[in-house]
């Protein structure tokens, strides 16, 4: 396998900001990619030894493209996640000024984040989606459009001017990305982990959503992000992406994850990992009746009766 990450291009992205925050990212080679599918399929053709992909933003919650593309085609596992606090900049040619702004361009996941100071500032013009925020700006420097929402960093790479800076409807706004590689045992558990999974239902019935969140209550674990996505068998017809505390390890959700492979027509494992946005020692204590010991207890507890020593 090369020893090369793909990410979201081209150079310029967010993506690539909160890639180069990793460590190993220095050892190895990156490259850019259209899209969040192709990058994807590069580690599934043995093209790259993972792909760094958005997952989520503080805005809008899940980016779609990279959800969809982890629930279907061959099976992917995310090694870990980096928090990126996000702001953009107004890009444009030299010498453009805001009354000349026709035409506005970035990644769909940017409109949401910029949409009130759009409906401010510029009223009147036009919104066109890019591949990234970063081919809005190349597009800028090539003509196709008068301005992108990017960020301030990507204006030398493409010759262009941060006619504003600090843009942001929802102060703090964060994006979360995700390391993505081929299937392989999980990291180590922290005790800050995050387990994500993608749940089918058997079939449409009253309670059917609340059977599968049951198995997380009943044994003590947050949820994280829950949405639903459509499978594509037609209307009504959803899978639901999960994440969740804990790591698969833990009795408890290894228990919640027998609980699901038995209830749902299919359980995809996305992975457990570390969390980006607490550290160990400043994770969610975990209440005392779903700790990893009292279930081995019950478990214990069990055998006994079975035995008839009560």
């Amino acid at each position: 396998m090369p020893a090369s990450y793909a990410y979201l291009g081209p150079e310029g992205t967010f993506t690539e900001v909160a890639l180069r925050t990793l460590p190993e990212a220095a050892t190895r080679e990156l490259t850019p990619y259209v899209s969040v599918q192709s990058a994807l399929d590069a580690v599934r053709a043995g093209e790259a030894e993972a792909a760094f992909v958005p997952i989520e933003n503080s805005v809008e919650g899940g980016i779609t493209t990279t959800l969809d593309e982890l629930v279907a085609g061959e099976p992917l596992t995310i090694y870990r996640e980096v928090l990126l606090s996000i702001t953009f900049a107004l890009l444009v040619r030299p010498g453009t000024k805001l009354t000349d702004i026709k035409t506005v361009s970035a990644h769909p996941a940017a409109q949401p984040q910029v949409r009130n100071w759009l409906r401010t500032h510029l009223p009147d013009a036009v919104w066109e989606s890019a591949a990234s925020n970063a081919d809005a700006a190349r597009l800028v420097q090539e003509g196709r459009y008068d301005a992108a929402f990017a960020g301030e960093f990507a204006a030398a790479r493409y010759g262009l001017q941060a006619l504003e800076t600090g843009i942001h409807d929802a102060e703090n706004a964060q994006t979360r990305f995700v390391l993505v590689g081929r299937p392989a045992r999980p990291a180590a558990p922290t005790s800050a982990d995050k387990t994500s999974v993608v749940l089918w239902q058997r079939d449409d019935h009253p309670g059917g959503l609340r059977d599968l969140l049951g198995e997380f209550a009943s044994r003590g674990i947050n949820l994280m992000l829950l949405q639903s996505r459509p499978t594509g068998a037609g209307i009504g017809n959803y899978c639901f992406c999960i994440d969740a505390e804990g790591h698969i390890s833990d009795r408890r959700m290894a228990e919640a994850l027998m609980g699901l492979k038995r209830i749902c027509l299919q359980v995809r494992f996305l992975g457990s990992y570390p969390r980006a946005d607490i550290a160990p020692a400043g994770a969610r204590p975990t209440p005392a009746w779903a700790s990893d010991e009292e279930f081995m207890a019950a478990s214990d507890w069990v055998a006994r009766c079975q035995d008839g020593r009560f």
